[in-house]
């Protein structure tokens, strides 16, 4: 068995060469055809686009993504040419709702009464289950809309998408990105959206950039409609509009879902789905290296919890080097979640 994989896919080798007969690493942008024409299998992230133009004319049978998302991938063409695929739902979930909670920390930091907000969260998967549960430890009213869930348990619990806007200060995006469809997701914030929002709002994009539409959305922020924007993920990455960057509270470069433990839990899941698919035994044990200082002492939780991770040490970076983007996600440094350290108090 030969695999092709993104070389920037941590904890992966060591179990992978035990695996496969041959491993070809690469990095993302630069898995081509003639690189993968005799690979049973590609592991790959965001950046490597499966479509017909990679792979008619390979022997690539299975395709696994170390990412939630999976639009970089033609699901249609995989299946009219027999390509099992598959990614990994919720790994990095938990590393999105501490981006997310730190980014709650912040804002209190500042004198916002979380207790006294309403957030609307678009999308209540994996990743808006966790940030729902954020939310409500700190007192938040929450508002959840998610139409496929929706239609799916006929509940009565979710909010329209004009309620949202309407009732809520924060709105927090969580949503796959759906080109097209009867749950289309692309452009879902447009300039309809923000004209609709009844007060100022606290604008939060951990999922695609492509959910929100640049122009409309600096247009809102001109007029005041976004009264603070938290963008994580950018239309024509790793190009990114450079007056969002600027004008936003914090700008990081698609790394909401890069903690150590969601890496690990991607590749492990990957490599547990190679397995199955070519029938191997998966007997690898998959973890992220211990924090440097696992003792985390603070004079309250708070502040513990941006001693783990502060998302505005990302967003400087970023904003001092914003042609560094590719290079700033892919040597991302090591980031642990809470369950990593010991919090004192004192």
């Amino acid at each position: 068995m030969k695999v092709v994989v993104d070389n920037k896919i941590p904890y992966i080798q060591e179990a992978l060469d035990a695996i496969a007969e041959e491993v070809v690493y690469a990095a993302g942008q630069e898995i081509t055809t003639e690189l993968i024409r005799d690979a049973d299998a590609l592991i790959i992230r965001t950046r490597t686009i499966c479509n017909r133009e990679l792979l008619e004319g390979t022997r690539v049978k299975f395709i696994a993504t170390a990412t939630i998302g999976f639009d970089h991938i033609d699901t249609e063409y995989c299946r009219e040419a027999g390509i099992t695929w598959t990614n990994a739902p919720g790994s990095n979930s938990g590393s999105v709702a501490q981006y997310i909670e730190s980014v709650f920390l912040l804002l209190q930091k500042q004198g916002t009464k979380l207790e006294k907000c309403t957030i609307g969260i678009i999308g209540v998967g994996n990743v808006g289950s966790k940030v729902e549960n954020v939310a409500r430890k700190y007192g938040m009213r929450v508002l959840l809309n998610d139409p496929p869930r929706e239609n799916q348990e006929q509940k009565s619990y979710f909010s329209t998408l004009q309620e949202i806007v309407e009732e809520c200060n924060i709105i927090s995006f969580h949503v796959p990105l759906n080109k097209e469809g009867f749950y289309k997701t692309w452009y879902m914030g447009d300039k309809s959206f923000f004209d609709s929002l009844s007060r100022a709002t606290i604008l939060i994009n951990t999922s695609r950039g492509e959910v929100i539409e640049t122009q409309a959305l600096l247009e809102a922020i001109r007029k005041g409609k976004v009264s603070r924007a938290i963008i994580d993920v950018w239309e024509n990455e790793p190009d990114i509009n450079m007056e969002l960057l600027e004008k936003s509270w914090i700008g990081t470069p698609h790394i909401a879902g890069y903690s150590a433990d969601g890496k690990a839990n991607a590749t492990r899941m990957v490599l547990r789905a190679l397995c199955n698919y070519f029938d191997k035994p998966f007997e690898y044990v998959i973890c992220p290296p211990a924090p440097e200082e696992p003792t985390i002492e603070a004079s309250t939780e708070a502040e513990a919890l941006l001693k783990i991770y502060d998302p505005r040490i990302d967003s400087e970076r970023l904003k001092d080097e914003p042609g560094l983007f590719e290079y700033l996600r892919g040597s991302y440094p090591l980031r642990r979640e809470r369950k990593a350290y010991e919090i004192v108090i004192k």
